[in-house]
């Protein structure tokens, strides 16, 4: 193997973590502003991101069914629907449950997992139990060569592309909105927020459901790279708590910094070991990084 050709490869192989990196940030942008800014342990996040990827397979087979010249066009809307839904699950779940539970994280984690164990066995009973794949429009299939033996997937650098618009969103949405400016008025004091007028309930619901649907986009990137079945967000929460919790429970930066970090050890490990193998070392890092550093890489400024 001559060594373009591996250069090649690592190249290939770094990207396939971009996309990893891309999903991992999408959620751990979810979960930065639900625990991070809420302390709320949410376990069914990942269930709120396959309500992302079923709304993309939904929507989907609606046009290939019932509007097959549509086929080109959904995907944009779909995205924008795998928001909505989740954004509206998330509303009426802070509404029912989580507003009963606030300063109470192991009664919010035990909460939760009860509606992911509930919310998995509804996508059983009303899509089924077996993996799905949306059928994607033209534009999002094949490859980019920008040299003999380097193929880029143009999914790939769609879901980058996507990630790079929403993570840019949600930055400007904390810092320059008055959403962003109440935010970090309650999490910084919340009877202060409250004696200046801002409503923190509604804050605290518009936050949750905001989390909530960014995890949709995360599904809606998912159904690019991976089939969507039932149990398919349980398998990205560990990763996604892991990316928060390592980069600094109430920074987005730092999500974005553990988020990249995290999706390129995995990916590269895995090329040279076997998938359990590079599992460990990716989470053995990681450990040992947090005994150094227990805050995270960027440490929280937030008054407590």
């Amino acid at each position: 193997m001559t060594i373009s050709e591996m250069m090649n490869i690592g190249l290939m192989q770094g990207f396939a973590g971009l996309s990893l990196f891309a999903v991992l940030l999408l959620m751990g942008l979810g979960l930065a502003i639900i625990f991070g800014q809420m302390g709320v342990i949410n376990m069914a996040h990942g269930e709120f991101m396959t309500i992302g990827a079923y709304t993309i397979y939904l929507t989907s087979t609606l046009a290939a069914n019932h509007a097959p010249g549509l086929v080109k066009y959904y995907f944009p809307f779909a995205i924008v629907a795998a928001f909505g839904f989740a954004f509206v699950a998330g509303w009426l779940v802070e509404w029912g449950l989580i507003r009963h539970l606030y300063k109470r994280p192991l009664d919010t984690l035990l909460a939760t997992w009860g509606i992911s164990l509930a919310i998995q066995q509804m996508f059983r009973t009303f899509i089924g139990p077996k993996e799905v794949s949306p059928t994607l429009p033209d534009w999002l299939l094949g490859s980019w060569a920008p040299s003999p033996g380097l193929d880029i997937p143009i999914n790939g650098m769609f879901v980058l592309g996507l990630t790079a618009l929403v993570t840019a969103g949600v930055l400007v949405a904390l810092h320059r909105s008055r959403w962003g400016l109440r935010v970090r008025a309650t999490v910084a004091n919340r009877v202060m927020a409250n004696a200046t007028g801002i409503d923190t309930r509604k804050t605290d619901r518009l936050t949750f459901a905001i989390g909530c649907g960014i995890a949709g986009i995360a599904g809606a990137a998912f159904t690019t790279i991976g089939s969507t079945g039932p149990t398919s967000g349980s398998l990205y929460i560990v990763d996604a708590f892991l990316v928060v919790t390592f980069g600094g429970a109430a920074s987005l930066m730092g999500t974005v910094v553990s988020a990249f970090g995290i999706a390129q050890t995995q990916s590269i490990s895995e090329f040279f070991l076997h998938g359990s193998m590079a599992k460990v070392l990716t989470l053995s890092l990681i450990v040992v990084i947090l005994m150094v550093r227990p805050q995270g890489l960027f440490a929280s400024k937030v008054r407590r």
